[in-house]
């Protein structure tokens, strides 16, 4: 009842009433009060209304209003973190320098208020969302904290008083436990219920939720009570069961228990089943988890059905779980949760809910508050394992990931934190639980090696949890704890806690498992890969370079023991469970061998930083071979599908290829195989590693003497790429350092060069090629060399330059002179390749830098380069090179060579002599080398005596036995001796062909077989393996699949049998070096005995394969005696060689290969220098290159009178001739609508954009806008018909005609069209719309304008110089104006000249043609065609810089085609004939005093002469008169313009006097009115112009107060005489440009200063009176009538209309003809200024902050970029602008991308940016978020492109943009 009482009266007073009961000290009747109100008004049952906030709002102020209140709250906030929470899309900073955890970043605000310059920071816009970190120490440096979070604000805030926060406390505890109460209520299993209606009762509490979020942000005084509630059990205990008569509460918490049940990881009744077997197992806790990789259980638990056949795995199933949780020190990771406060169920909850958005910012909001974070953080631990569970049955993972993520980074990267929870609450085993729980749930048997009795599981990479990345959030958050030292250590230090990691390392072991298609090509190429690459590395390899980074000094040799023990333990289990034994199975391929890698590369770390000894690491020989064996098996699996294996298994097998060596798996990948290889041939016999290399690249039947043989697992194709790869292997192998002693600095140079070498990079392109973690790039690692100074030590930049063609170049880095001379290093290039194009780019790069520098013109050979010497431990490596196997093989590859074998290479014998040299400048140290020969007998059963290399190279090689097929060369060539043996001995002496012997050898038979070597790699190898496998202890049966060498590589089928033959070689692999010289050099006795003495092995550096050879013999012969003696020897005998083409089976053509390659090359010169020659001439034609020819073709006024009609070539018919009336001649020409004269303003300083909202940009005071209110003034007072001849209109929307100067038939150009209308091909432009591009230089077009006939015979009369008076010529003007137009015959000329005209009109918008009264009118379209003209020759003069100073050799006027154009126009002009009463030119020229009177009242007079646009009088005279105009005509008219022009100067002049210097200059005018010339001397017409305005009552009165403000300043005569000077020139300039266009005159240039003397000169204004000093602007004055007269018929026409309603008119006489030049927007220097303002900006149309904001940079207006909220008519926002600012023409910045989008017409384009970071970059989308600054090339670039209109001419990508941006 009280409580009903309650809610009738007003809230506040019952607020205030209520506080003060609480306030006494026996407060339970305010107690019972308060209880009983809110038992009404938190009702749950009444749903959420909005009068419930309302009443906690005024409860919680307790009587005062709610704003007041917070006000209060906040000024007790006492807390010293930012903490602003923000979500995904918002764009924060992040500063490396300030960061001490790698995930810091800061709000924007705290960013531009802390001090951060020179540091190391980004803008990024964040993905899953964040908080801000300003003001935690933990995370960040405090001299990086704000201004605001510096100072340690708790101190001095004063302590908040009881009773403001008393309600507080009362009220919030119900108002949360309504809200849990919501939740339980509305919660359904997903199963049951669609998913929406969590939704929906997620809306219902928006408002709730919003307010708790309020409260947070009243800062930490209310924050610390919210904590209080939270995580207060008893106030939990009391309000969450509900009271016992509540039904609902009942109802609501037995739904919450039920959802708690299956909140554990393992469900009740696994339990039950379990437990048993639990409690059995009494093995230590890390055996579980072994048996976990012992398990044969391949099934996941939730769908053992697949495998009901396979009876008893379900069993193997339950059991393995069972093991697991045995495993776990603590049992409750597994247990259902309990919940002891409020916040523990809101977390719940909110999980349960996956994550509403406002929930995880309401629980972030809290965190300021530091007890509120330890709860929270332990409570969201505790729920860990729950929200694995959710995010698994989650249909938005993704989502999902973000939110948790969100949460746990704010957390975990906190290290006191981190560490806190792993003491108290199990972090460490809690996370590697629930990530193996994770994996379980998708493990399948693998099917590697043994595919039957496999017993290893890996995970599947087709599930969803792998390929939609699921598993990223958990994995994320173990790598950021891991970050940790504190953290780190205490894993490394539990041993189980690694055994369980190891295990969930195996599941990855050996996933993706490739097999070789054989027989046909696979029909659906998995994409698997993706997933097991980025689980691979996020998984495995991640947390692994976590844990290294902890190990980096002695006092941790300990961990790293322990890992690699686990390591070796867990690999050995592995090679039982696939039931390996020593080979692996053929054709299988798997890419991910984590161990493997854990193991190479905690060994690295160990004997690098932590001097540990590397044979202590180590296992017994056997395992080794066992571990080499799969990295093996990938690098030459990599070789086969470069030589294409593997192409039968799509393309997918090369992109696990390229990502296996890409810079971002690297370092994880293919390095630590390779070092793992490295440890394993370091500590194995040389040997055995050798012969298994080539028998794993299958190359082993290649290796032999015999010129034929037969490879039975490779097609020949196949071969040279396998035995280039295993080659290349070797030198990678033995001359690789980056594991095996550089220093991190010489990683990183070692690296950025290889990268430079391939291409120029980019900074950001180059930061991305290095490999990220041995060298982490964020911060500096202390005493190592930092990115910067590295790249400024190995590269040069180039800074971004503007290439002519229009593509822009980012700012470049390119490799330094020296590094190209001294580091070069093809071997890394190669090993870091992703494409093999970029080695062959590395090879011409350095070809083309010694070409260059002079060291060698032909085509290199990879250059040979000193390596770093080995880490002790590493020495062993060497033996590789001085082994018996590869020596015998690089004797076999040498002999081959020389022979012309097939499938040698060039690339074989680089590498072979690579391989050489390594094994000369690494020789074994103990190894005494023995300088006598060694005694022949000793050496029956071996091809070499010893080891050593350098020994080996001088021994000589007698007799060989091969196998070979009965068909081979050798066969023959026996049964060939066999017969000549009846022969004498002399006579087959001199036969010189090879492999017979030169001297008779019948007799000694017997001994060469007993001599002659024999080799068989695989018999050698099985040989040592037993030898190794005996010596441990193994049964060698056992160990050994019995599989005798031959029958293995015996494939089915029958060929030729083998038989055993012997060939004579007497060679050693110095007298093969020094013939292989010979063959290459060509010449017989290329290696002189003196060459020795002199041989300088600097010189040898850089060279081809012979300076190779040489460097080779000069170390041999440096570093031995007996080899320099051996090698004199051969070099002396040089006896004639015995060519060895002839027998050689490979090479029957006569032509060395040497040769024919030379002949290849001459050939290709030749075609080049041919084709060159060609593309010049075609350039000169077509282009116009300055050639005299062209210039009468493209500029139809050339100087010389032409007396013959005029040639154009049709560029698609290619026939020369006339233009005629029935087969016209056009131009090429593209038709624009432009605004760019519109926009021009009087000041020379462009518009700033406006980047604060004090800043604007007004519109009003340019060209177009001050026309368009002179046009509609005088509309408003004056005679319609005569306003529309009194101005001109193409400001705005003006059609701009270009071409490029192409001519074609008119109706070839018709089929033309119609063929581009049938072509299918995608063109970037409309044909419909009648665009094409010109047929002979693609620029782009869209009419075809006609030539006139004719032309030249009337030329000599229309430039004869006029000796009539001026008056004659007058009245002759006059009369040609009288002409009618005569309507031109029908013909095909004049149809295409209509059909122009109507192109021109649809250039352009309706409402830039319509300014008349009546649309549609002539007048309208008259006024439309002459400014059609006036726009061009604007452009024009624009395009010339705004004045004519330059003369006639701009390059515009050279493919104008304005004379064309003005015959149209006057063609069509010709057919509105203007009516005698009111042309102007009578009013111009004489007295008309009678006509006054005519004026009925009703109608408006005609404008004032004086009002008048001149240029636009001229421009109508010229093209309404006849065709063509005589030149004393034209002449004539612009003299009597001139006047005309000259007295509105006067008068605009006056205006701007104040009245005494009017008064004054009245006088002096009034003074000289009477003296000779008068009407030449500006002050007497000053005078008589004033004298006659002051009649007109207002003319001078109106504006006085501006009049004063403006002429602040004295007028001097030299003032004035500028000023009007100034005020003609735009008149001048206009006329003497189309004098130059219609009778070819050409224009001077000069100095500005001369700029009217010279124009007056052109236009023979200037009479008799030129002195070029002092130029007067009145002499040049020619009146054909009294001037006074004139000037006051003039003045009265001003004067009438005072007293009229025409009165306001007046202020027309103010005018100013001068423009500057178009401009764009001046830009401010860094984007950020951009940026900041306008991203959160709100769009001025629809009021919402624009998901893609952009700028327009011709007027500033703020669009929304494809935004459907402002479209129009479906027309988006930017289109409609473009159209409305720039007549379809827009040019915008896109403020979220940095970059400027150009739309013209129906298509656009992307720019590219004008904004570039330092060095030199574009950054679009702002994915770097570095510093950007505008770069003024390419902003003046941009602008010149819109002025001239080339957009179109040089972006070349263009797509439409169906009115959607």
């Amino acid at each position: 009842m009280m409580a009903a009482s309650l809610l009738r009266r007003d809230k506040k007073s019952t607020a205030a009433h209520l506080k003060a009961d609480l306030k006494r000290t026996d407060n339970s009747s305010g107690l019972r009060q308060l209880q009983e109100l809110l038992d009404s008004v938190l009702n749950p049952e009444r749903g959420s209304d909005p009068e419930a906030l309302e009443w906690c709002k005024w409860l919680l102020a307790g009587g005062d209003g709610f704003d007041e209140f917070c006000r209060t709250v906040r000024s007790y906030d006492n807390a010293t973190l930012c903490g602003l929470v923000w979500t995904a899309n918002f764009v924060a900073y992040r500063c490396r320098t300030c960061g001490i955890s790698p995930c810091m970043s800061l709000c924007a605000e705290c960013f531009n208020n802390g001090d951060h310059t020179g540091h190391d920071f980004n803008m990024f816009r964040s993905q899953a969302g964040g908080a801000c970190d300003c003001g935690d120490g933990n995370v960040m440096r405090e001299s990086g904290f704000c201004s605001r979070h510096r100072l340690k604000t708790g101190e001095n805030v004063p302590s908040v008083p009881r009773d403001l926060l008393l309600m507080s406390e009362m009220v919030l505890p119900r108002f949360i436990i309504t809200i849990i109460q919501y939740l339980r209520d509305g919660y359904t299993e997903p199963e049951s219920a669609a998913d929406r209606d969590l939704q929906k009762v997620l809306q219902q509490l928006e408002p709730h939720i919003s307010f708790l979020e309020e409260l947070t942000k009243m800062g930490g005084a209310m924050r610390t009570v919210l904590t209080k509630i939270l995580t207060n059990q008893q106030t939990f205990k009391e309000l969450s069961m509900g009271q016992e008569e509540n039904v609902y509460a009942k109802r609501n918490y037995e739904k919450y228990l039920s959802a708690l049940k299956s909140s554990g990881l393992v469900s009740v009744e696994e339990k039950g089943a379990g437990g048993a077997g639990a409690g059995a197992t009494d093995t230590p806790a890390g055996a579980g988890a072994l048996s976990l990789l012992g398990a044969t259980a391949a099934a996941s638990l939730e769908d053992s059905s697949k495998e009901e056949d396979q009876d008893g795995l379900q069993g193997v199933g339950q059991r393995k779980r069972v093991k697991l949780s045995s495993s776990t020190k603590d049992p409750s990771i597994m247990d259902t949760l309990k919940h002891k406060c409020f916040l523990e169920e809101l977390l719940f909850w909110t999980i349960k809910y996956e994550f509403p958005q406002k929930m995880v910012t309401f629980l972030l909001n809290m965190l300021p508050d530091q007890d509120y974070k330890i709860t929270f953080t332990k409570t969201f631990v505790q729920h860990y394992a729950f929200i694995m569970k959710t995010l698994m049955k989650s249909h938005e993972s993704d989502t999902m990931s973000n939110r948790i993520v969100h949460i746990s980074v704010q957390l975990f990267s906190n290290e006191e934190l981190a560490r806190h929870v792993t003491e108290e609450c199990q972090l460490l085993d809690i996370m590697v639980t629930v990530l193996l729980y994770m994996m379980e749930s998708c493990l399948i048997k693998s099917e590697l090696q043994d595919e039957e009795n496999n017993r290893h599981v890996v995970v599947n990479c087709g599930e969803a949890l792998l390929k939609n990345n699921t598993y990223w959030p958990l994995v994320s958050d173990f790598i950021n704890i891991l970050s940790h030292q504190s953290v780190a250590k205490r894993f490394l230090e539990d041993h189980s806690l690694l055994l369980l990691w190891m295990s969930f390392v195996s599941f990855f072991q050996g996933m993706n498992l490739n097999k070789r298609e054989l027989n046909e090509h696979v029909e659906f190429e998995s994409q698997t890969y993706y997933a097991a690459f980025a689980a691979e590395l996020e998984a495995c390899a991640q947390p692994m370079w976590g844990l290294l980074t902890h190990c980096k000094v002695k006092e941790t040799q300990e961990y790293t023991k322990t890992v690699v023990r686990y390591c070796l333990e867990t690999l050995q289990m592995w090679f039982d469970a696939i039931g390996f034994v020593d080979e692996p199975a053929l054709n299988q391929l798997t890419f991910h061998l984590p161990l493997h890698r854990y193991y190479a590369m905690f060994l690295s770390k160990g004997v690098k930083c932590q001097g540990l000894d590397l044979d202590s690491l180590l296992p017994d020989q056997e395992m080794l071979m066992k571990i080499m064996v799969h990295p093996l098996q990938i690098q030459a699996s990599l070789s086969e599908i470069h030589s294409n294996m593997w192409v039968r298994n799509g393309l997918q097998i090369k992109g696990q290829a390229m990502t296996y060596v890409q810079s971002h798996f690297c370092n994880s990948m293919i390095d630590p195989d390779i070092y793992l290889l490295q440890v394993c041939a370091s500590r194995l016999d040389p040997d055995y590693f050798i012969s298994s290399v080539f028998e794993r690249f299958k190359v082993v039947d290649l290796l032999t003497m015999a010129s034929q043989h037969q490879n039975a697992v490779l097609d020949s194709e196949q071969e040279r790429p396998m035995l280039e790869g295993a080659l290349t292997f070797l030198v990678i192998l033995s001359s690789l350092r980056i594991h095996l002693g550089m220093s991190d600095d010489e990683i990183l140079r070692a690296e950025m060069v290889s990268q430079l070498c391939m291409n120029d990079r980019t900074h950001s392109s180059l930061l991305d090629l290095i490999p990220e973690n041995p060298n982490p790039k964020s911060g500096v690692v202390p005493g190592s060399c930092s990115f910067e100074e590295m790249l400024s030590a190995v590269a040069d930049f180039k800074a971004p330059v503007f290439e002519p063609g229009g593509s822009m170049q980012q700012g470049m880095y390119t490799p330094k002179a020296e590094v190209w001379e001294k580091e070069f290093d093809p071997i890394m290039v190669i090993l870091r390749t992703v494409y093999r194009r970029d080695v062959q780019s590395a090879m011409d790069r350095y070809a083309a830098f010694l070409k260059q520098s002079g060291v060698h013109t032909g085509n290199p050979w990879p250059p040979y380069k000193e390596r770093t010497p080995l880490h002790p431990c590493y020495r062993g490596l060497v033996r590789l090179l001085h082994c018996k196997t590869l020596h015998i093989v690089i004797f076999t590859l040498l002999y081959k060579i020389w022979m012309d074998h097939q499938n040698m290479s060039e690339h074989v014998l680089c590498m072979v002599l690579y391989l050489i040299e390594l094994g000369l400048d690494n020789q074994v140290q103990d190894d005494k080398v023995e300088e006598e020969p060694c005694i022949e007998e000793h050496c029956h059963d071996s091809w070499f005596p010893g080891t050593s290399l350098l020994s080996n190279l001088h021994h000589v090689i007698n007799f060989v036995r091969v196998r070979v097929p009965e068909t081979a060369p050798e066969v023959e060539r026996k049964r060939e001796r066999e017969r000549e043996r009846e022969t004498p001995p002399s006579t087959s002496s001199e036969s010189t062909t090879f492999g017979q012997s030169s001297r008779r050898l019948t007799g000694n038979w017997r001994e060469n077989l007993r001599e002659a070597q024999v080799f068989s790699l695989v018999a050698e190898r099985r040989r040592k393996f037993q030898e190794i496998i005996n010596r441990s202890n193994h049964e060698a049966s056992q160990a050994v699949r019995p599989k005798s060498s031959s029958s293995r590589w015996l494939p089915p089928g029958s060929p030729p049998q083998l038989v055993t033959e012997i060939l004579e070689i007497r060679e050693s692999m110095l007298s093969l070096l020094v013939k292989l010289h010979q063959k290459l050099s060509a010449k017989q006795n290329s290696l002189s005995l003196s060459w020795l003495a002199e041989v300088d092995p600097a010189h040898h550096a850089h060279g081809d394969g012979l300076t190779a050879i040489e460097r080779i013999l000069a170390k041999a012969s440096a570093r031995s005696r007996h080899s320099k003696r051996c090698l004199q020897e051969i070099c002396g005998k040089v006896c004639p060689p015995i060519p060895p083409k002839k027998n050689s089976p490979g090479d029957k053509k006569s032509m060395d290969k040497e040769e024919r390659r030379q002949r290849a090359r001459e050939r290709q010169q030749k075609l080049l220098a041919e084709f060159a020659s060609r593309q010049k001439s075609f350039m000169e034609t077509a282009m116009d290159v300055e050639s005299p020819e062209t210039d009468a073709v493209m500029d139809m006024g050339s100087a010389e009178p032409l007396d013959s009609e005029v040639l154009y070539d049709c560029v698609i018919c290619g026939q020369s001739g006339p233009s005629t009336e029935d087969r016209p001649t056009g131009l090429v020409v593209l038709l624009q609508a432009s605004s760019v004269l519109g926009h021009r303003c009087r000041s020379d300083t462009p518009k700033r954009l406006p980047t604060t909202d004090e800043e604007h940009i007004y519109p009003e005071d340019t060209c177009g806008a001050t026309n368009d209110v002179r046009l509609s003034l005088m509309q408003r007072y004056f005679k319609d018909s005569s306003c529309l001849q009194s101005v001109s209109v193409g400001w705005d929307g003006g059609v701009y005609v270009q071409t490029c100067g192409h001519t074609l038939h008119i109706d070839c150009h018709k089929s033309y069209m119609e063929s581009l209308r049938n072509d299918q091909v995608l063109q970037g432009f409309s044909v419909d719309k009648g665009e094409f591009t010109c047929p002979l230089c693609r620029q782009f077009a869209n009419s075809v304008l006609p030539c006139r006939p004719g032309r030249g015979i009337e030329t000599g009369a229309w430039h004869m110089p006029s000796n009539k008076s001026m008056s004659t010529l007058v009245k002759e003007v006059e009369d040609l104006q009288e002409q009618l137009g005569i309507f031109p015959a029908e013909s095909n000329l004049s149809k295409e000249m209509e059909s122009v005209i109507k192109d021109i009109k649809n250039t352009t918008q309706k409402k830039y043609m319509d300014y008349g009264k009546n649309p549609g009118s002539p007048d309208n379209d008259f006024l439309f065609m002459y400014s059609v003209a006036r726009t061009n020759l604007e452009l024009e003069l624009v395009h010339r810089g705004g004045n004519l100073c330059s003369g006639g050799a701009s390059a515009a006027a050279k493919r104008s085609c304005l004379n064309q154009l003005f015959h149209v126009l006057a063609m069509h002009m010709r057919l509105y004939s203007i009516d005698s009463a009111y042309n102007p030119w009578t009013r111009l020229t004489q007295s008309t005093h009678s006509r006054e009177t005519e004026f009925c009242d009703d109608e408006r007079p005609e404008v004032p002469m004086l009002f008048r646009d001149v240029p636009s009088l001229l421009i109508i005279f010229i093209l309404t008169m006849p065709q063509p105009l005589r030149k004393e005509h034209f002449t004539c008219v612009v003299k009597v313009l001139y006047s005309l022009q000259y007295t509105q100067a006067l008068a605009a002049l006056s205006i701007r006097f104040s009245c005494e210097e009017r008064l004054a200059w009245s006088n002096t005018g009034a003074a000289k009115k009477n003296m000779p010339n008068s009407d030449k001397s500006w002050e007497s017409l000053l005078g008589h112009v004033i004298s006659e305005l002051t009649k007109a009552k207002d003319v001078y009165d109106t504006n006085s107060e501006e009049a004063l403000m403006l002429s602040s300043s004295v007028w001097s005569p030299q003032s004035i005489e500028f000023t009007l000077q100034q005020f003609c020139l735009p008149f001048l300039r206009l006329s003497c440009l189309l004098q130059h266009h219609l009778y070819g005159d050409s224009l001077p240039g000069c100095q500005v200063e001369e700029e009217f003397s010279l124009l007056t000169g052109c236009l023979n204004l200037a009479g008799s009176v030129q002195s070029s000093g002092s130029m007067s602007s009145a002499a040049c004055l020619e009146w054909n009538f009294n001037a006074f007269d004139l000037i006051n018929q003039w003045c009265s026409e001003v004067i009438a209309l005072s007293g009229s309603p025409s009165q306001q008119s007046v202020s027309l006489l103010v005018q100013d003809p001068q423009w500057a030049a178009p401009r764009l927007l001046h830009l401010p220097d860094n984007y950020n200024t951009i940026f900041q303002y306008y991203h959160r900006k709100s769009c001025t149309s629809c009021g919402k902050t624009p998901k893609d904001p952009a700028l327009c940079l011709v007027c500033g207006a703020f669009v929304c970029l494809k935004g459907h909220c402002c479209k129009q008519q479906g027309v988006c926002e930017c289109v409609l602008h473009s159209q409305h600012c720039g007549a379809a023409t827009g040019i915008f910045l896109l403020v979220n991308a940095s970059v400027i989008i150009i739309i013209r017409g129906h298509r656009f384009c992307l720019w590219g940016s004008v904004y570039l970071d330092a060095h030199g970059e574009e950054d679009r989308d702002l994915r770097r978020g570095k510093p950007l600054y505008l770069c003024e090339e390419r902003y003046r670039v941009l602008e010149q492109q819109w002025v001239s209109h080339t957009f179109d001419h040089i972006n070349k990508r263009w797509g439409p943009h169906y009115n959607g941006l």
